[in-house]
């Protein structure tokens, strides 16, 4: 067994990185022995909008707004906005924001923000393409590159911090349907740059792959742990019983990730014909496994930067959302049926992909670091979608939840209104210089979110 700098297990072309090990950290990534962690950003992003008098606080008992049924963006008037009276609030959870009533001191709820937008270009693919980016018409113009194209948030980050780790930046997508339903636009929020998508990773293996093997290797190995189970039990010896359960879960929670990948691959080949593969995968199931995947890639050191697309934009995909429906259906279109009661059910799937950004919170706060704070601890995880109501394609009052404490750097616990129109353009600026970069503007913004701050 060879033991890097970075702390990696090498077998027959399987590369395994290690968590941090105190036993054996003496000169390693560290100097005099004050070590100190990542600090890692997740840009989890959710489609279709979401049924927003059931997430915004203080709205859930107003009467329906009168917006619900309609379908463009350029059609939803200024006048039919609910203002913002900004200011700092103490944090309320509404119904669908319950699933987060374990983190209220970890997250803040934000309102008021609003994307660029552009008439004439489809609402959905500039929902997802148009997030991160935060270009405006009129910057692209200038530029003479098409609205929304440009170089994201996470990929400008990543060039400046990502020469920590093996991969500026990771993206994963959750969506299970393999048929080429929409543009790709629909399917992914990084870009390299105008006219050049970062394609997401969506299939656990292959992302699994990445994470561990190069390509030309899998069809030798079985599996990581098979491999290098030796290796860890003799370098198990060396460490003190602290580390010894550490290394013991990481090398648990691997082979966990392998048979539920696994029971995935059994699953989809066992689907009738008829079905489209992967679009019977349990979502939860999937999402989770995704974000283990995302949670040992940090730990690692593979990477220190994420995006997580919790689904596609559109696509009208019938999909199964294990526990909250008895058969798949299909998001986006029950977004167009919010009338009456009808946006109830539309909740239940909000619901659902809250209890998705609660695991990855428990998780992140579960693993421990270099120094002995969470993972947690030493993050800034974005929870966000580029439409702000399903029913009408609006491209305002986007609904964010900021989790983590930046190790220390943001505020937690609070409502946070800001003035409506706030560009969320000046989210990402604040989340670039929690991050260490040095720099006074971002896309169209205009100044940061100071309120975040400690």
């Amino acid at each position: 067994m060879q033991l890097s700098r970075r702390k990696f297990l090498k077998v027959k072309g399987a590369i395994l990185g290690l968590p941090f090990l105190h036993s054996i950290s003496n000169g390693i990534d560290h100097v005099g022995g004050n070590a100190k962690p990542s600090k890692k950003l997740v840009i989890m992003y959710v489609p279709n909008g979401v049924v927003r008098r059931c997430f915004f606080p203080g709205e859930e008992n107003l009467d329906l707004p009168n917006f619900i049924g309609g379908f463009d963006a350029d059609k939803t008037k200024v006048e039919k906005r609910i203002p913002n009276k900004p200011g700092i609030y103490p944090l309320a959870l509404t119904s669908t924001l319950q699933p987060l009533s374990d983190h209220t001191d970890d997250i803040s709820f934000i309102t008021g923000l609003e994307r660029s937008y552009k008439n004439g270009q489809d609402v959905h693919a500039q929902g997802a393409s148009c997030y991160m980016t935060s270009v405006s018409p009129e910057q692209a113009t200038e530029k003479n590159m098409r609205h929304p194209n440009g170089r994201s948030l996470d990929q400008v980050i990543g060039d400046a911090v990502g020469h920590t780790s093996i991969f500026n930046t990771l993206e994963i997508s959750c969506n299970g349907f393999r048929a080429p339903k929409e543009a790709i636009e629909f399917d992914n929020i990084s870009w390299y740059g105008p006219g050049k998508i970062a394609p997401s990773i969506r299939d656990p293996q292959k992302l699994y792959n990445r994470l561990f093997l190069r390509d030309s290797y899998r069809q030798h190995i079985a599996n990581v742990t098979d491999l290098v189970l030796a290796d860890t039990k003799s370098l198990a010896k060396k460490l003190a019983p602290d580390d010894r359960q550490t290394l013991g879960g990481f090398i648990e929670m691997i082979r966990n990730i392998e048979i539920r990948i696994e029971k995935m691959e059994k699953l989809i080949s066992d689907t009738d014909v008829d079905i489209p593969k992967n679009e019977v995968l349990p979502r939860g199931e999937y999402i989770r496994l995704q974000t283990d995947l995302m949670l040992l890639a940090f730990q690692m050191g593979i990477t220190n930067i994420s995006t997580f697309m919790i689904g596609p934009e559109r696509w009208d995909a019938t999909l199964m959302y294990e526990g909250v429906f008895d058969k798949p259906v299909q998001h986006h279109s029950m977004t167009h049926n919010q009338k009456g009661n009808g946006y109830k059910e539309v909740q239940k799937i909000d619901i659902f992909h809250m209890q998705q950004y609660a695991y990855l919170l428990k998780r992140m706060k579960e693993i421990k670091e270099i120094d002995g704070s969470s993972m947690l601890d030493n993050s800034v995880i974005t929870y966000g979608a580029g439409l702000g109501d399903g029913a009408t394609h609006q491209y305002y009052d986007l609904p964010m939840v900021v989790a983590g404490k930046g190790q220390g750097q943001l505020k937690q616990g609070r409502f946070i209104k800001l003035k409506s129109g706030t560009l969320n353009s000046n989210l990402w600026l604040t989340v670039a210089q929690l991050m260490g970069l040095e720099i006074d503007s971002y896309a169209d913004s205009t100044g940061v979110i100071s309120d975040l701050w400690t």
